[in-house]
């Protein structure tokens, strides 16, 4: 391989990989906790979209449980949206495992 085609490689790549970005924007997954009684939408760049939470929890005598849904709907949401990443860096990289290429996201 000459430096032109590695170069031209390269910038292929990081088309792709801006692609893959824009479009990870665009995807959502959701995450939830207490059967659903906390849902949170995270896109695909682990961005907190909306919390939703049932009425029947908000009471300010369960506080304390109404904030451990929240922070365990997020965690879910966060996980579920950096496999989703993890899924679209697979077609970039073909399923090669490239070292620090996840962080990108």
């Amino acid at each position: 391989m000459d430096a032109n085609s590695i170069m031209q490689q390269a910038q292929q790549m990081q088309a792709k990989l801006i692609r893959i970005q824009q479009d990870l924007a665009q995807k959502t997954v959701q995450g939830s906790a207490g059967g659903g009684m906390v849902t949170v939408t995270v896109n695909g760049r682990s961005e907190v979209l909306a919390i939703t939470i049932e009425k029947e929890i908000i009471s300010p005598n369960e506080a304390g449980m109404l904030q451990d849904l929240i922070v365990a709907a997020v965690n879910d949401g966060l996980r579920r949206a950096k496999e989703l990443s993890r899924q679209e860096m697979v077609k970039l990289t073909g399923g090669m495992n490239i070292p620090g290429i996840s962080d990108i996201f």
